[in-house]
């Protein structure tokens, strides 16, 4: 596996849930942390998980 940058985990684990549900719903296609073959996408969904992950008034709040 390669190795994470740094800078880009500290940018994950500073996120609260409601910016990372956000990201999650609208990121573009082919985003870096949820490209499944660099370790982003694991360490991304382990964190937003620990906050809870996707609510229903997170998910309503952020709509389509």
């Amino acid at each position: 596996m390669i190795e994470p940058d740094e800078k880009e985990v500290e940018k994950i684990n500073s996120m609260s849930q409601y910016e990372m549900a956000r990201l999650w719903r609208f990121a573009p296609s082919g985003h870096l942390w949820f490209d499944n073959s660099k370790p982003y996408a694991i360490i991304f969904s382990k964190r937003f998980m620990e906050l809870g992950g996707f609510t229903p008034e997170i998910s309503k709040d952020l709509g389509w």
